[in-house]
């Protein structure tokens, strides 16, 4: 499905039927092809949107920094009848830069998100410049199934190389700290064991500067741990919202 966003066509797909919605916002220079392996088996209890950021997916546009991102997607849910305007305050899950964004969202857009899901997310207290985070890629791209490179690929494609080096430079002087303090939301951090992108230290640290958040570790999984263990993706995600749903009647 498109919509028509600050001025731009914007992609999603959407799977399953009439669960409740959650949004899957991807990585940098992905697209939400990348994500139906997990989007398939969270649509078992949800109603799945698979979000394609401006420049990213089929989505048009060439942002600049992640703030613009952050704007658009609080925008895009507007558009779609979804947040506190429309259906309420709704989950959402993202995988490194996307889970930076989804944090970015709850701090600044305060009722937006009712929990967030963030799988191997980048933000401060390590965001490496952009030549640590090329050679981290590099290491991890043996540790990825062979699929996700075919579907890796068109996906930076259409992108293009400017846009994923504005976005990458940016990652290097987004603020996130300051705004960790301001997420409200429950909030479930997946962390990679066999990630060289992403720091442990750094999803600890993360997850100490959230006043609600807790951390999980995916044994094996590499970056993409949403296309490597899918089936514990959704598992933890999944239990993860019912155990937020459940805390308003042990109140």
């Amino acid at each position: 499905m498109y919509r028509w966003v600050r001025g731009l066509w914007t992609h999603a797909a959407c799977l399953g039927g009439e669960g409740p919605p959650l949004v899957v916002v991807p990585g940098l220079g992905c697209a939400s092809w990348m994500y139906l392996r997990l989007g398939r088996l969270l649509a078992h209890e949800c109603r799945v949107y698979l979000y394609d950021p401006p420049g990213h997916g089929l989505s048009e546009g060439q942002p600049r920094c992640i703030e613009e991102l952050t704007d658009h997607l609080a925008a895009w849910l507007r558009a779609m009848g979804l947040g506190p305007t429309g259906s309420g305050p709704l989950p959402l899950l993202g995988h490194s830069l996307g889970g930076e964004v989804v944090i970015d969202l709850a701090a600044r857009y305060p009722g937006q998100a009712s929990a967030l899901i963030a799988c191997a997310p980048t933000g401060i207290p390590e965001n490496p410049h952009v030549t640590e985070q090329f050679w981290r890629l590099l290491r991890d791209l043996p540790r990825e199934r062979p699929a996700l490179w075919r579907l890796g690929w068109p996906a930076y494609r259409r992108s293009g190389l400017r846009t994923i080096y504005a976005l990458a430079r940016d990652q290097h002087a987004h603020q996130t700290g300051p705004l960790l303090p301001r997420v409200q939301v429950p909030t479930l951090l997946l962390d990679g064991s066999r990630d060289p992108v992403i720091q442990s230290w750094t999803v600890q640290a993360l997850c100490s500067a959230m006043p609600d958040a807790v951390t999980r570790i995916i044994a094996g999984a590499p970056h993409g741990l949403t296309d490597h263990a899918p089936e514990v993706v959704a598992a933890q995600t999944l239990g993860f919202l019912k155990a937020v749903e459940k805390r308003p009647l042990e109140q």
